[in-house]
């Protein structure tokens, strides 16, 4: 941890020393190693800020130079840190060389925000002030144990104390923040006054940015922000921005010019980082002058995030008082966001391979047009719930395809540019739910953060309800098998009556009680606790109990404990898949012993031929690669009327890890993908044992595929020819191809899958009652299929 926001430091007083110089004299002087200039390795920089809020990178750290003109051997040489005002150093040991004219760059302790380092040559973890402290470059790798006089010490190679340091080489460079670091002047001089040699500016580690400071350069917002990703004037100080305060925040605020030029390509506004609140107020005229930053958003997303443009190390001024400029519009009669591309000219990094800037079809290059503006939406409609991060996606009037209940669905050609979400930064974001409004011009600034670009409200927005409800599926006749799938997002006793008493009212009247319940994300009977426990009994129970409780049928249930810790999921929590069905109907679960958490069930095949598993439960493939870190599919034989129906409960490896939708990197880059391919593999090749026994036979495959109906996950499930699979998603209206919104956009993540001798007889519903509404029960909504298991003759 780094910077401002760790524990208080002790700040003492400012201990001056002073090097004899001598003028128009040769004068012979003798002094300690630390008070004579260095005339090989010193140290460039020293950075304490990071990873703390608004920090541009994760580490703090300290970069060294060698200005001699052999290399250097720093082997048995430490860096060396104490507070300002202390005496106990923490030491980081160095290796190798430095090579003439290089860099040698020492990474620090860290915190979460900001973007990730240059590779470091070594790597150490002591925690640096981001304001005062020392820093000491030391000739071995003993701790010093000196306090106002350390810089005088022999084996002291270079000294650096910032801020209110209680030591220093003749005076202290400056006091320093979460975003700026002490870079020395020149790299090739030392004249041993910290104050003289160092400034505060934005921290460049591994790169040498000294040298005689360059006059600012006026400019206006337009100017800065450029038509691109990153301005053209990063890293330069420029004067004369003027414009108009539109928003304020904890640490910084929003300005406009109010005399844009004729170009849509570049932004109008900016924000100014200020670290600590503003002084400013909304409709202040400014004049500033700062240094042009690019800063990347740690976070979620981490180095796949986009960066923003800022100015930082300001000097602002306060001309007068002006309107605030009216908001640009974003929909129909304003600015109208593309409709399906988010970036289509980009192999890689945007912000270094992108061929071209185009807001006009892209819509990354779109919102980054808009970036810092003050924006308005005219009746912004939700097209998904507000998040537990108090995000709520919307999109202007005209953007499609929306899904049957308000939604907007994504798509394989159809990432919906036209959603932004709001974000409660600056106000509260109340709860809304897909199909919602919000009520007039919704008016904010436009941020970015955590992969997306964030539309930051400045009055908490009016909900107008759009009236969709929960859905409830029919009743399953006489004939027919209901069976469904239910991800209850981790399930344990933990959750307490609520949670239980929630998921059994959705059993019971959304899902009309079936007569199958594939469920997924059942956790051990202590949860998160990391004890060892892998039984879910007291899990199953309790929920069975809800069901009569909640006036539902009795359930029976069978899973298979996994091995501890080994499956993924919430550490702990030792999730897998179960069944539950009703023991009141005429649905019996073939019980066969000799399944177990590592070994796998096969088909055998009775004296007519008929396939059965050779132990039920059981698990598909245990010990095949694709499962490592996942929930291994649980198999189940069933009979109805005596009807044979195989069923298989998945929870395949979840997209985390994949770059963002709204990211750096493009097109996004889904690292999860292969593993689900080799889990569908896995699955199929399982079903093709059951129907390469009985081509006629009864197989349902459900569960969270954590893929889309159109992914290559779906068509290697799917299969070909005879024996394919029908994958039920896709025999539905486009519209209603959604069971799980992920910000903002509908998109099937939960499916079934049917073999061909079920289809005449299915009756397919995903039942909408989760993933649309703030108040969920679980992230996912359940699906259900009503079929008639027929004899393997009758195809």
């Amino acid at each position: 941890m780094s910077a401002l926001n760790r524990p208080r430091r002790r700040l003492g007083a400012l201990v001056v020393t002073t090097s004899l110089l001598a003028s128009g004299l040769a004068v012979a002087i003798i002094a300690a190693p630390a008070q004579a200039a260095s005339t090989d390795v010193v140290v460039t920089e020293a950075y304490g800020g990071g990873g703390n809020s608004g920090a541009p990178y994760t580490n703090d750290f300290v970069e060294l130079t060698n200005n001699g003109s052999a290399a250097i051997d720093v082997s048995g040489w430490s860096v060396q840190y104490a507070s300002a005002a202390g005496s106990t150093w923490q030491v980081t040991k160095l290796t190798g060389s430095i090579d003439p004219g290089a860099t040698y760059l020492v990474q620090e302790g860290g915190g979460a925000n900001g973007q990730p380092m240059p590779t470091p040559n070594v790597v150490g973890t002591i925690p640096m002030s981001a304001t005062a402290g020392k820093v000491a470059l030391v000739t071995t790798q003993t701790a010093l144990t000196c306090g106002a006089t350390c810089h005088a010490d022999p084996s002291v190679k270079d000294y650096v104390g910032y801020g209110t340091a209680g030591d220093s080489e003749t005076a202290p460079a400056p006091g320093l923040s979460n975003t700026t670091s002490a870079a020395r002047n020149d790299p090739k001089q030392d004249t041993d006054n910290n104050s003289a040699d160092f400034s505060a500016g934005n921290p460049s580690p591994g790169t040498l940015t000294g040298g005689p400071a360059e006059p600012p350069v006026d400019a206006k917002i337009h100017d800065i922000q450029g038509a691109a990703h990153r301005s053209p004037l990063e890293g330069k100080r420029v004067a004369n921005v003027t414009g108009v305060v539109t928003a304020v925040s904890s640490n910084g605020f929003w300005f406009q010019d109010p005399q844009p030029d004729d170009n849509p390509a570049t932004s109008e506004g900016v924000f100014v980082f200020t670290s600590s609140a503003p002084t400013v107020s909304v409709g202040d005229a400014l004049n500033v002058e700062g240094s042009v930053a690019e800063f990347r958003p740690g976070g979620s997303g981490g180095t796949t995030n986009l960066t923003t443009t800022e100015l930082t190390n300001a000097k602002i001024t306060v001309t007068g008082t002006a309107a605030v400029p009216a908001p640009t519009i974003v929909g129909p009669g304003g600015r109208v966001p593309p409709s399906t591309v988010i970036e289509d000219d980009s192999a890689g990094d945007v912000e270094t391979t992108s061929t071209a800037f185009d807001p006009a079809t892209d819509g990354l290059d779109f919102w980054e047009s808009l970036e810092g503006m003050w924006l308005g939406i005219d009746q912004p409609q939700v097209t998904g719930p507000t998040s537990s991060f108090r995000d709520l996606s919307v999109v202007p009037a005209g953007a499609g395809v929306r899904t049957v209940r308000g939604g907007i669905l994504l798509q394989p050609t159809d990432s919906n540019p036209e959603r932004v979400l709001l974000d409660d930064v600056l106000v509260p974001i109340p709860d809304a739910k897909a199909g919602d409004k919000l009520a007039g011009v919704v008016t904010g600034v436009l941020d970015y953060s955590f992969g997306n670009f964030k539309f930051l409200p400045t009055v908490t927005p009016t909900v107008v309800d759009g009236g969709v409800k929960r859905e409830v599926t029919t009743k399953s006749s006489p004939l027919q098998v209901s069976v469904a799938t239910f991800n209850v997002e981790n399930l344990d006793p933990a959750d307490g009556p609520a949670k239980f008493d929630g998921l059994a009212q959705a059993v019971v009247h959304n899902l009309a009680s079936p007569d199958i319940l594939g469920l997924e994300e059942v956790q051990d009977n202590d949860g998160a606790v990391n004890s060892g426990t892998v039984a879910a009994d007291v899990t199953l129970n309790t929920l069975a109990a809800a069901i009569v409780k909640a006036g539902g049928p009795k359930y029976a249930w069978r899973e298979i404990d996994p091995v501890d810790g080994k499956e993924g999921g919430e550490p702990g929590g030792n999730i897998r898949a179960a069944f539950m069905y009703r023991t009141d109907k005429p649905v019996k679960f073939v019980d066969r012993a000799g399944g177990g958490s590592t070994v796998a069930t096969t088909i055998t095949t009775d004296r007519f031929g008929r396939p059965h598993l050779s132990s039920s439960p059981g698990r598909v493939d245990p010990a095949n690669p694709a499962w490592a870190d996942t929930r291994v599919p649980l198999a189940g034989e069933f009979t109805w009327h005596g009807q044979s129906l195989f069923v298989v409960v998945n929870h395949f490896s979840s997209k985390g890890g994949d770059d963002p939708l709204w990211g750096r990197f493009q097109p996004p880059v889904q690292s999860s993908a292969p593993k689900r391919h080799q889990q569908a593999e896995a699955v199929r090749g399982f079903v093709d044992q059951i129907l390469a026994k009985d081509k006629g036979g009864n197989v349902v495959v459900l569960g969270d595929l954590n893929d889309f109906d159109w992914s290559q996950t779906a068509d290697i499930l799917v299969g070909s020819g005879k024996t394919a699979l029908i994958d039920l998603p896709r025999t539905l209206p486009l519209n209603q191809r959604y069971s799980y919104v992920f910000e903002g956009n509908s998109q099937i993540l939960d499916q079934i899958l049917i073999s061909q001798n079920l289809r005449p007889a299915s009756s397919y519903d995903v039942v909408h009652m989760n993933a649309e509404f703030p108040d969920q029960i679980s992230d996912h909504d359940p699906q259900v299929v009503k079929l008639i298991p027929l004899p393997s003759w009758v195809r």
